[in-house]
Order: C-alpha cells, then sequence, then structure tokens
C-alpha cells in the first residue's frame, strides 16, 4: 500500500514531471482549440521525440495532452460555433448561444468547472472499479455496439430541433457520407464515382469545421451592420449555489461518459452526444429551452466527455485494449519502452497503474488552472469586428481543414459543406444530426456486419440470439423505449398529463 501511494504522487513530488504534466496539460488546450488540430495527431507526434526518454516522463506528458485536448475544443465551439474536436460538438449547441447573449466568460468558467469534475470522475472509477469496468465492457460483442450506434443515431430527435423529419433526413444523410470510400472489409469502392480522392473517404472533420464554422461565418454576413456583442466576464468561475444545482446532472452525466469511454472504439464524442440527449430528458422545465443558451445543455457534454478519458484508460491498462484512438497510441507508446498493457500489467507493475491515476489527477487540476485563465483574453475574439472575425473564422478553418492530411481537397470539402450547411440553416435544417450521422455510420457498419458474419448470414439467428442475451436484450428495449418517446402520441400524451389540473 505505501508503495502504491509513492507511485500516486510520483508526478506531484518530481519537478520534471510535474513540469512536464503542466506543459502537456496546457498544450493539449489550445491544440484542442484549434479546428483540424486532434489530440490523437499530437500524441502520436511525441512518441518519435518521447521515444529516448524515460516511460514516466512521456507519459505525463502525452496524459496532461489527452486530458487538457478533450477539454480544449470547447473554447472555440463556445465562442465561434467551431468544435475543436467531435467530442465538442454537443457543447456548441447551447455554448454558441450563451455567447452570442454575452456570456461567453460565464460558460467558458462553467464548462471548465464541470470538465474537472467529470475528470476527477472518470479518475476515480478508473481506480476504484477498473477491473470490474473492464470485465463488464469486455462482454460488448459486434451487436452490442451495433446496437448502440442505433441508439445514439436515435439522438437525433435531440438535435434536429422543432423538426423531426429534418432531423431524420439530416442524420441520414450524414450515414450515407459516412459509407463514402473503401470498404473496410473488402476493399470495394462504394460511392467513390471512379475518384481517387474519394478513396479515402470524406474526413469528419473536414465535414464538421464546414457544417459549423464556415456556414456560421456566411449566416453571420447578413448582420454584418450589427455591433459586436459586449461579453460580460466579471463572473467567470460559477457560483457554488450553480455547481450544486448542475452537480446532480453532472453525476448522471459523467456515469455516461465513463461508462462509453471504457467500451473500446467509441469515445468523448459519442459520450457528449448522448449525456446532451440525456440531460433533454431529464431537464423538465429549464430555464432557456435546449439549442438557446441552455446551461444545462453545456454541462452535461463537458462533464462527459472528460470523464469518458478515465474511461478509456480503463481497458488499456487492464485488458491491452484501447478506449480511443488517443489511448491506442498511449498503447503503442508503452509497447516502445517495454511495456505491455493488458491483465498481466497489474500484477507485474502494479507501480505504472498508479502512477497513470496519479498523474491524470495532477494534469486535471492543472486543467482547472489553465481553463480558468486567459478566458477574458479569449473572449476579445468575439468582441472583434465582423469585418475582422469573419476573415478569421474562415482562415482557422482553411487551416483546420488542410492541415487534417495536408491535402487541399479536404479543404474543398469544408468549404462545400460549409454551403451545404449555410443552406440547410436557412431552410430550418439542424447540422448536428449530419455530424452525428458521418461519426456512428462507420460504428454502426462494421458491427452490424460483424454480427451477421457470425451468425452466418442467419437474420433470425441474429434476433434470436440478440433476444436471449441479457446485455443485448436491455439495449434492444433501451431503443425501442427511446423510439416510442419520440412518437407524436406520446408526446402529446404526456403533454395532456401535464396538463391536466391538480384537485385540491
Amino acid at each position: 500500500m505505501i508503495d502504491a501511494f509513492s507511485y500516486l504522487f510520483m508526478s506531484w513530488l518530481q519537478p520534471e514531471l510535474l513540469a512536464l504534466t503542466a506543459i502537456g496539460t496546457c498544450a493539449g488546450i489550445y491544440i484542442g482549440a484549434i479546428p483540424g488540430l486532434s489530440v490523437t495527431m499530437a500524441v502520436s507526434i511525441l512518441i518519435s521525440f518521447t521515444f529516448g526518454w524515460q516511460v514516466n516522463h512521456a507519459l505525463a506528458l502525452m496524459n496532461g495532452i489527452f486530458m487538457g485536448g478533450v477539454y480544449g475544443g470547447s473554447r472555440t465551439a463556445i465562442l465561434l460555433n467551431i468544435p475543436g474536436a467531435p467530442a465538442a460538438i454537443a457543447t456548441a449547441l447551447d455554448g454558441y448561444p450563451l455567447a452570442k447573449k454575452g456570456e461567453a466568460g460565464n460558460a467558458i468558467g462553467l464548462s471548465t468547472v464541470m470538465s474537472v469534475l467529470g475528470g476527477f470522475i472518470g479518475i476515480i472509477v478508473l481506480a476504484l472499479a477498473a477491473p470490474t469496468v473492464s470485465e463488464f465492457a469486455i462482454k460488448f460483442q459486434p451487436r452490442d455496439y451495433m446496437l448502440l450506434a442505433v441508439m445514439g443515431i436515435l439522438l437525433v430527435g435531440s438535435l434536429s430541433g422543432e423538426s423531426l423529419a429534418k432531423g431524420i433526413f439530416a442524420g441520414a444523410l450524414g450515414m450515407l457520407l459516412g459509407t463514402v470510400g473503401l470498404d473496410p472489409m473488402t476493399a470495394e469502392q462504394r460511392f467513390t464515382f471512379g475518384s481517387v480522392e474519394l478513396m479515402n473517404g470524406i474526413s469528419p472533420v473536414a465535414l464538421m469545421i464546414g457544417l459549423f464554422g464556415v456556414s456560421e461565418a456566411l449566416n453571420q454576413l447578413h448582420s454584418l451592420h450589427l455591433p459586436a456583442i459586449r461579453q460580460r466576464v466579471d463572473k467567470i468561475i460559477p457560483s457554488l449555489a450553480d455547481v450544486k444545482k448542475y452537480l446532480p446532472l453532472s453525476l448522471q452525466t459523467s456515469a455516461i461518459g465513463v461508462f462509453i469511454g471504457a467500451l473500446p472504439g467509441t469515445g468523448g464524442d459519442i459520450a457528449a452526444l448522448m449525456a446532451y440527449d440525456h440531460a433533454k430528458r431529464v431537464t423538465k422545465e429549464p430555464e432557456v429551452p435546449f439549442g438557446e443558451g441552455a446551461k444545462e445543455g453545456l454541462v452535461a457534454p463537458e462533464t462527459a466527455n472528460n470523464a469518458a478519458v478515465g474511461g478509456a484508460y480503463i481497458p488499456m491498462l487492464t485488458l491491452g485494449i484501447p478506449g480511443d484512438a488517443v489511448t491506442a497510441i498511449i498503447i503503442g507508446a508503452l509497447f516502445i519502452h517495454g511495456l505491455n498493457p493488458g491483465p498481466l500489467l497489474l500484477v507485474q507493475k502494479p507501480d505504472m497503474f498508479w502512477f497513470t491515476v496519479g498523474n491524470l489527477t495532477l494534469a486535471n487540476i492543472f486543467l482547472l488552472i489553465f481553463g480558468l485563465t486567459g478566458i477574458r483574453i479569449f473572449t476579445r475574439i468575439i468582441e472583434c469586428p465582423k469585418g475582422v472575425l469573419l476573415p478569421l473564422i474562415l482562415l482557422l478553418s482553411v487551416v483546420g481543414a488542410y492541415s487534417i492530411n495536408n491535402s487541399v481537397s479536404d479543404v474543398w470539402w469544408m468549404l462545400g459543406f460549409g454551403v451545404l450547411g449555410y443552406f440547410m440553416k436557412f431552410y430550418g435544417y439542424q447540422v448536428g444530426p449530419v455530424v452525428l450521422g458521418i461519426i456512428l455510420s462507420r460504428l454502426m457498419d462494421d458491427n452490424w456486419r460483424r454480427a451477421i458474419i457470425s451468425e452466418r448470414d442467419s437474420v433470425s439467428d441474429f434476433f434470436f440470439n440478440m433476444l436471449a442475451s441479457p446485455l443485448s436484450a436491455t439495449l434492444f428495449a433501451a431503443i425501442v423505449l427511446i423510439l416510442i418517446s419520440q412518437t407524436p402520441f406520446w408526446k402529446k400524451f404526456r403533454a395532456g398529463g401535464s396538463a391536466v389540473p391538480k384537485n385540491g
């Protein structure tokens, strides 16, 4: 026990590790805030630089960048309606409306505190229940991942605004776009029309930057004559009353984040979207409608995506299975340094497990410090005259799209989707479901085919075994309930029930 605690606080007591964790967290925040510069890219580049380092030093830097980068995407999502990463898509839905009301400082402060809270919950679960959670996560079969993707697609109801039909259309468009490229199993070309550029598929990040950033810049052209919105930055740190008010919701969405993060191949983007949907379902009377600046819509995704960081480390450290793309790269770094993540790690090298827990905790503390600094400078961005701000948004969008693959074709895709997003918003279509569709299409497609192949192409066997499995049956029942809850009949029933006056 004494040895475990010594490794737990190792990065707190050694100046080199303390400095590397701080540098990594600060760099992660600003890398995550720049569209197109992903945390995955940053960590993968670091492997070559940290090859000759001690493993603890390399991990300290990578853990800091991971923790800071997941949070960093919320900065541009709130200020410019350009999510720095897919995990911040849900944050933009209510964060940007808050900024348009002059509450960007308060929105960033609240998102920072709730992100740190979610991060701590994920780390606590990692420390106390990693073997239990990993044993449950490994029970997920391909059909369960497919059902999980279907549940994610049904979130279109939460992202579609007033018209569910328009939301379904937008989600279907995203799923169609997600199938473009080479078939992952047979390498057959799908919807490429003979184009070499389309063989790699359409980048979800380029699509996201175009639909959110460029379309917003085009939309703002209609209001060039309006003065910039003055932001209130006198109250950045949320009050204790606000924290207590949103604490129950943040605990619920943190649990969602840890669970989704612990499932191999998922990640914070799916966790954030599911948390946003959960917030809409459990919040009966928000002060402001969702999509117009509801703080519940800001708290839910921010706690979930940071809680998913701790969740992603659970299968990595206990099973040797990456929870997301970043932990897949970290596994490679551990192999390079002579470690073998998996079931024997906790037995043979328990010091690495406790070092990771302590270092993530330290990175989360630095996240609070760096996250609450520089907000006044950041909020000045949105106060710039629109003649300066809109070209800046377009410049960031072009740089972000090009930096994904150093490809000009991604820039053209980004601009094309920006024009598409502008017309979608003009005619009342939400762009969120399109991004959701392209993100989840691969998860659904791959796992549906794996599941049906495992059943020897028998659809009847697939459904029979699905209903015979308690886990699959539970997910299927949840899907049915979500479908029922989105029907007009159910909504009228709930509205009628709530309208019945009380006797007495």
